[in-house]
């Protein structure tokens, strides 16, 4: 998964809101027979445990052991140290059900109108095939960051954009030399010509690799029998745009049809307008090499994740870290799906309180349940109890 990013023209409305002078009450007087906007909801909201639904039926017990493997980076937080240390201390036959109620409080998540439902998508790693050579069938390149992308971090002059960035490259002019945006994913085509010598990589598959670019990490399956790990480095600062919504207004493809696998279809049936297709999304995610080892591949918090009990989050509303309670439904179905998550990840897309991504593993079964994931869902953040929104 990826960190935000900020392209130049949406900074400067970041910075205009930033450094707006609030009007005094007498520069605007109140308009008669029109209501003042209601104020948004506090996105946590306190709520009672008899709120989690079917909380007693779930494996508390193996949650609480990656909650403590969490506490390698969490315990070095102010708010988690009292929490951690009291969860070193949970003896074998102690219930940890009972542990997570005596030591945390649940939190309602809430979107700013007030309503509690929201959108749970899914991500997984993909496994596709690579080589360290360009020869056939491998002609896809996989890049490491390019040394001419500039990040700009904004939250040493704006902390409250602590999780922005800016990504761009300079550029000579009459003037000298100018920050511009980073090139999209349609302008960097003729970069990888000049640039290939530098592929960390070559995959076999265009349309793969561009899914596990969406995903943010994967592994690849060597053609010498080996297999490592790609995850996340950067991206090119562009905004996310969906390919299946694209072909939706298109009118190439209906709304049910434009999961991950109708989408592939659609792909291997108009081979002479992959490129157009691929290109409608300007991101561009770089890559740089991992061992393939461990659970999955390194979440936000630098620790592997965990297949079904990993979810990415909107930091800015939910603590990285946190245990958090997800009441949803199965991928393409009305079957509950509820049990107690890890907030361990980020994403490009992720936005809003009640919003998460839900990890389901490695490979082609994973590939399927993430695909067909759309579900409406409610979460329940589970916070230290000295913590005060």
């Amino acid at each position: 998964m990826t960190h935000r990013n900020l392209s130049l023209s949406a900074l400067l409305l970041v910075l205009a809101a930033c450094t707006t002078i609030p009007l005094t009450p007498t520069s605007c007087p109140p308009c008669p027979g029109v209501e003042p906007a209601k104020p948004a909801a506090k996105p946590l909201q306190p709520a009672d445990w008899s709120e989690l639904a079917s909380w007693e039926n779930d494996d508390h017990a193996l949650v609480l052991t990656l909650f403590r493997e969490s506490c390698s980076t969490l315990g070095k937080r102010a708010l988690w140290q009292m929490t951690c240390a009291a969860a070193e201390k949970v003896g074998a036959g102690s219930s940890a059900m009972a542990w997570f109620e005596a030591n945390l409080r649940p939190w309602a998540l809430t979107n700013p109108d007030g309503d509690r439902e929201g959108l749970v998508t899914g991500y997984y790693e993909p496994l596709i095939q690579g080589s360290r050579e360009k020869k056939l069938p491998y002609l896809t390149p996989v890049f490491a960051p390019p040394t001419d992308l500039i990040v700009v971090e904004l939250d040493a002059l704006y902390p409250e954009l602590k999780h922005l960035r800016l990504r761009g490259r300079l550029i000579e002019t009459d003037r000298g030399r100018k920050l511009v945006p980073y090139f999209s994913r349609a302008d960097w085509a003729a970069e990888e010509v000049l640039r290939s010598t530098h592929a960390l990589l070559w995959v076999n598959d265009p349309v793969d690799f561009f899914f596990l670019q969406i995903q943010g990490s994967g592994q690849v399956l060597l053609d010498d029998g080996s297999k490592i790990r790609i995850g996340y480095a950067d991206q090119n600062g562009h905004p996310y745009r969906s390919i299946g919504r694209w072909l939706i207004d298109q009118g190439e493809l209906q709304s049910h049809e434009a999961s991950m696998q109708g989408i592939k279809a659609w792909a291997a049936a108009h081979p002479q307008r992959l490129q157009e297709l691929l290109n409608t999304n300007p991101s561009l995610v770089f890559f740089r090499e991992l061992p393939a080892t461990g659970s999955g591949p390194p979440g936000a918090l630098g620790l592997p994740l965990t297949p079904e009990r990993s979810i990415a989050v909107d930091p800015r509303h939910v603590p990285l870290g946190a245990p958090v309670w997800l009441d949803s439904t199965w991928p393409n179905s009305a079957e509950s799906l509820t049990r107690l998550m890890l907030a361990q990840d980020t994403g490009g897309a992720i936005r809003g309180p009640v919003r998460a991504d839900f990890y389901w593993g490695s490979g082609a079964d994973a590939g399927s349940q993430a695909g067909r994931m759309k579900q409406r869902s409610r979460m329940w953040v589970l916070l230290p109890r000295q913590h005060e929104p």
